[in-house]
């Protein structure tokens, strides 16, 4: 008799656990999939970089957890970990992605070395509020990440090689100054643009169109043959 009631008891336990915590389970599962996001990889990727450079620029590096990203862009923190393995790892896909836009600007104006052109584009990486905002939060996690140290200081001297290539050519064929190395300029043009961009968050009304149009007749000025 006692088994009999012990077998009782097993099975009602083993009912309730099915119908309780099981159909709980099975609703999340059904209103958010784990693991890999439906649809295309590159695309799904590129969203949720873009959804870690959103929390980082307003929030912060340090509220920036895989947790957040993934409440942020709609998914369950199962889905980013697909992407990227930990915080770090996704980071560095951030600043491989953002230092891509500079490569893009250098190779804009590879052809023509048009020094005007490349000013321009950077006023208006300035005014892109996903990108500038998040910038002195990633230079302020290198203190602490040396991989991302690493790579940030990697794809800028990369940057400033490219664009010393652009102005030696620009050098060569008469179209800048001479009488101060390519890669110099290149140095002092890089901390320039920086400087602009990183303040127009904080003082839009300075940076108007005529402002702005000023400041690059003025560069390009400095930059005339001697």
């Amino acid at each position: 008799m006692k088994w009999l009631c012990k077998t009782v008891g097993v099975a009602q336990k083993r009912k309730q656990s099915l119908e309780g915590p099981g159909q709980v389970v099975g609703a999340a599962v059904a209103t958010a999939p784990r693991g890999r996001p439906a649809g295309d990889h590159a695309a799904k990727r590129a969203e949720l970089l873009d959804a870690v450079a959103s929390v980082i620029a307003t929030e912060g590096y340090a509220k920036a957890s895989m947790r957040r990203v993934a409440e942020h862009a709609g998914y369950t923190t199962g889905a980013v970990t697909y992407y990227f393995a930990n915080k770090e790892d996704m980071v560095l896909a951030l600043v491989v992605s953002r230092f891509d836009r500079y490569d893009a600007m250098i190779e804009a104006i590879r052809g023509t070395t048009d020094v005007r052109e490349l000013l321009a584009q950077w006023f208006q990486l300035g005014q892109d509020l996903k990108f500038w905002p998040l910038m002195p939060e990633l230079l302020t996690s290198a203190r602490s990440e040396p991989r991302i140290a690493e790579l940030i200081a990697r794809r800028y001297a990369k940057f400033r090689a490219d664009y010393a290539s652009i102005l030696a050519a620009a050098q060569a064929r008469g179209a800048i100054r001479d009488d101060i190395p390519a890669h110099v300029l290149s140095d002092q043009l890089s901390a320039m643009g920086d400087g602009w961009a990183l303040l127009y968050p904080v003082e839009p009304g300075r940076f108007t169109p005529a402002q702005t149009s000023e400041l690059i007749d003025a560069t390009v000025a400095l930059l005339a043959p001697r």
